[in-house]
């Protein structure tokens, strides 16, 4: 990427306890969070799991949260909300990114795990919308129909 298409996050680390964030150009437009503490849970928990850091995003975006793909398998979590999204004004010095989960069963995600991952996203476009009687498109044959064999 080039230097003058960057942009510029600042960002607030709440411990030196777990790895910076890194962005791996060419790998992926996925950015790994890391839980900032050990976090126990049962079956049937909810809790946040803090992530360590507090970003000011820049402005006209907004950042989406979700789980690794491979945080259900390692940790049986279920991010509650499905993708966590933080909007801009979300950048106090105590404004701590958390993931909110839901324990499937028993586990422990120790200090340091890579356990979501985020990239920012422009905010949407205003937009009017226009009542219409009819679309005047082809169906595509109903909710959930592709894919069908």
């Amino acid at each position: 990427m080039e230097e003058d298409k960057m942009e510029n996050i600042r960002i607030k680390y709440f411990t030196d306890r777990i790895d910076k964030l890194e962005y791996i150009d060419g790998k992926s437009d996925w950015i790994d969070l890391r839980a900032s503490e050990t976090v126990e849970l049962k079956a049937g928990e909810f809790k946040l799991i803090p992530l360590g850091v507090a970003m000011e995003l820049p402005k006209g975006y907004e950042a989406h949260v979700v789980p690794r793909s491979s945080t259900f398998k390692n940790y049986g979590l279920l991010q509650v909300n499905s993708c966590g999204i933080i909007d801009g004004s979300y950048c106090g010095d105590e404004d701590m990114w958390r993931m909110p989960v839901y324990a499937t069963r028993d586990t422990v995600v120790n200090l340091n795990d890579r356990i979501c991952q985020f990239r920012i996203m422009q905010n949407q476009p205003q937009i009017v919308f226009q009542e219409v009687n009819a679309l005047g498109n082809s169906n595509r044959g109903g909710f959930g129909s592709t894919g069908k064999q």
